[in-house]
């Protein structure tokens, strides 16, 4: 969606699902009450027939509104092309959501987004009602009741898996959320369904660190709102599977690594396991406190998050999309466990066939890559390891000289410090990687759409989109595409599928 030219329409789809990823491209106005508001306000959604949409706050404020009270959209800072899916809070919320406070600290993740750590201080507790503190201190909390729920992880185990600096921290904060201590949430069925059954570690009575000194493997069932295509995210890992570094299990699990701060994790999804309301996913971090950044990964990963009943009603009713959603509710856009790993693993993909990009990217994480526990699987290479390989040594991997010379552009701009985190610009991010030589369009889009998690991201260059749609060019694909905002992420996963995986 442009913020320059709002399609009242597509903004009145996306104001109703309440989605923070919109916070930031429009604002909007209630006729009938004066106020304007930002697209995930809480407040009742008015009748279509009241409702007007404005690019700026500035420009509501012109038009005679006046701020909502609960939203307080007057305290937007900066320009409104800040980012592409929200304002400077949403991206903080969506990067202390996935650790970035347990892995930079308050001042990194301000840093990051590059204001002073008292305004990131001061927007937050405008915007969102907490400091980024409190936002973090309640992300462990909800963390550590669901590993005490699900897991037979001895409590102090969980303390630490949740980012506590100690058995009395972890006490005290489950008593101001949830007013119970966490020994109360603790299920009395130890091998439950769904729960782990293993041999609790033994439980050292210290304040300073965890009980045990291996992390276990623990196993979460990671709910989400029904109904969802396993079945497709299943053929998409299939297809995409990276020898050396994904495995596809003989009961269609699978396995792989996971990027963390003490080393990368080995993670399964379960399908067997699952169910209609969640996914379940064993764990094996390389310590117990990266847990929790793991499950945010592996959920932006799975896309479980999303609302396919808001994306349903929207697309449903469109002539090409809305045969394919009724055939596959549910379907999901595969995320990024890695922003890094997918913009590398899509230029080594870029104009060649799905089975020479898995190819390729098996001898390089076979030559780069780390060792991952004992099963003989390998993290994929961290993009400083690739810059420092150089264009020749990738070019042993089978790529082409100019293919070979953009991955290793990529890899160093990566490893220059261009986020593709969470938290991330995404107009700033796209640019950035359209300005390198050997990256078009395409690569860009794709890497906008998965790793960056723009739900209006389009790949209109795409070859299998174009055929879809029985155009030649772009701006026809782009054209059609249009009346498919703001979800034409999911149109898009929804024609690749019926194309290409699940025909």
């Amino acid at each position: 969606m442009s913020t320059e030219q709002i399609d009242p329409d597509v903004a009145y789809r996306a104001a109703s699902g309440r989605d923070p990823r919109f916070d930031g491209r429009f604002f909007l106005g209630v006729t009938t009450t004066g106020i304007y508001c930002r697209p995930s306000c809480p407040a009742r959604k008015p009748l279509r027939r009241n409702a007007v949409f404005f690019p700026s706050a500035a420009a509501a404020v012109a038009a005679g509104f006046r701020a909502c009270k609960r939203c307080r959209p007057d305290a937007l800072p900066g320009s409104r092309h800040w980012d592409a899916g929200g304002d400077l809070a949403a991206r903080a919320v969506r990067a202390i959501r996935d650790g970035a406070v347990d892995e930079l600290g308050v001042a990194g993740l301000a840093q990051r987004l590059s204001v002073s750590e008292r305004h990131l201080h001061r927007v937050l507790v405008t915007e969102v009602g907490a400091s980024p503190v409190q936002l973090n201190r309640t992300r462990r909390a909800h963390t550590a009741r669901t590993l005490v729920e699900q897991t037979d992880l001895p409590l102090i185990d969980i303390a630490f898996a949740a980012g506590f600096g100690s058995v009395r921290q972890f006490n005290d904060v489950m008593l101001a959320e949830f007013g119970a201590p966490p020994s109360a949430f603790r299920r009395p069925a130890a091998g439950a369904a769904g729960r782990p059954n293993r041999t609790p570690t033994n439980v050292v009575e210290t304040e300073g660190a965890p009980s045990s000194d291996a992390a276990p493997t623990v196993v979460l069932r990671l709910r989400h709102r029904a109904p969802y295509d396993a079945e497709a995210m299943r053929a998409f890992q299939r297809a995409h599977a990276v020898p050396g570094m994904d495995v596809v299990e003989a009961d269609g699990g699978f396995t792989t690594t996971v990027p963390a701060a003490h080393g990368p994790a080995v993670a399964t999804v379960d399908w067997a396991a699952s169910a209609a309301d969640h996914v379940t996913v064993r764990i094996r971090p390389a310590d117990i406190s990266d847990l929790m950044a793991i499950v945010s990964k592996l959920r932006r990963w799975l896309d479980l998050d999303a609302d396919p009943q808001l994306i349903a009603e929207a697309l449903g009713p469109d002539p090409v999309i809305g045969p394919l959603i009724a055939r596959r509710a549910g379907l999901r856009v595969p995320g990024s466990l890695d922003g890094a790993t997918t913009a590398l693993l899509t230029v080594i993909g870029q104009a060649v066939s799905l089975g020479a990009a898995r190819t390729f990217a098996g001898r390089l994480v076979e030559a780069l890559g780390e060792p991952v526990g004992d099963g003989g699987l390998r993290a994929f290479p961290a993009p400083r390891r690739v810059a420092e390989a150089g264009p020749e040594a990738l070019r042993g991997i089978g790529l082409t000289g100019g293919r070979a010379a953009a991955l290793h552009r990529v890899a160093e701009t990566l490893a220059g410090g261009l986020d593709l985190s969470p938290g991330a610009d995404r107009a700033e991010a796209r640019a950035a990687l359209v300005a390198l030589p050997g990256i078009g369009p395409w690569t860009a889009d794709y890497i906008t759409l998965r790793a960056l998690g723009d739900p209006d991201a389009f790949v209109p260059d795409d070859l299998v989109l174009k055929k879809a749609l029985a155009v030649k060019t772009a701006r026809q694909a782009a054209a059609i595409a249009a009346a498919w905002s703001p979800w034409r992420g999911y149109a898009a996963l929804h024609l690749w599928t019926s194309a290409a995986y699940l025909p």
